[in-house]
């Protein structure tokens, strides 16, 4: 019943940023031309989603633990703070303990951001789902595209559980996306699988355009009354 506000941290320049998440005042830089809640605010009972937090600038970094530590945002150009009550969820696929190390994320931050973490394991620690995973990828996009069905062979299948996936589930998805336009048949076998998946398989060569009809074949346009 409350909203949900989702926010990439590493689609915006720091500057941007900042006014997405704490809003500013009129007037408040160029191109101001009327005061904006931020998504703090509009996320207010709710809960705001910061995705690759792990790209967010350094100098926001200290404004955001300010922002969690006191419960209060204050907007661009203003100088009064404003109460929140939200919920915050934060992911990354970046090693932020490396990154705390390497001095490219704060400490401090990390452990304030730290409370429950769930760690969401790759696609080779459960080769298990792969199956299911590929047969609701393949129908799916075999329906968007309104073809006939595609069914994964055990060879193919079992290709496809071996594989290390480094690109997780969405390389498994794009890899059911090229099953459903490349594959020549209902049944998809080894061969019609990408080539990085080390089946040695290739695109097919394109199809070969019918001969041109000579011009004295042609059907000339009949001439309009």
């Amino acid at each position: 019943r409350h909203p949900f506000v989702p926010v990439s941290c590493a689609a915006m320049p720091e500057g941007l940023l900042e006014s997405e998440l704490f809003g500013h005042t009129k007037g408040a830089f160029s191109g101001a031309h009327m005061a904006r809640r931020g998504l703090f605010l509009e996320a207010s009972r709710g809960t705001i989603f910061l995705d690759e937090i792990g790209e967010m600038p350094e100098g926001m970094q200290a404004k955001l633990l300010r922002t969690l530590e006191q419960r209060q945002v204050r907007p661009v150009g203003s100088d009064r703070e404003v109460g929140i009550d939200v919920r915050v969820l934060a992911a990354t696929n970046r090693d932020l303990q490396a990154a705390v190390q390497q001095g490219t994320f704060r400490e401090d931050l990390y452990y304030r951001l730290n409370v429950m973490p769930v760690r969401v394991p790759p696609l080779r620690d459960h080769a298990e789902d792969i199956a299911f995973l590929a047969e609701t990828f393949l129908q799916r996009h075999v329906a968007t595209n309104q073809l006939g069905t595609r069914r994964l062979t055990r060879e193919a299948l079992r290709r496809l559980e071996q594989y290390t996936w480094p690109g997780n589930v969405r390389q498994l998805e794009n890899c059911c996306r090229w099953i459903t336009v490349m594959a020549s048949g209902r049944e998809v076998h080894l061969g019609d699988l990408p080539p990085e998946l080390g089946t040695g398989s290739a695109r097919p060569a394109p199809p070969r355009l019918p001969p041109a009809i000579p011009q004295d074949r042609r059907q000339r346009p009949s001439a309009r009354p």
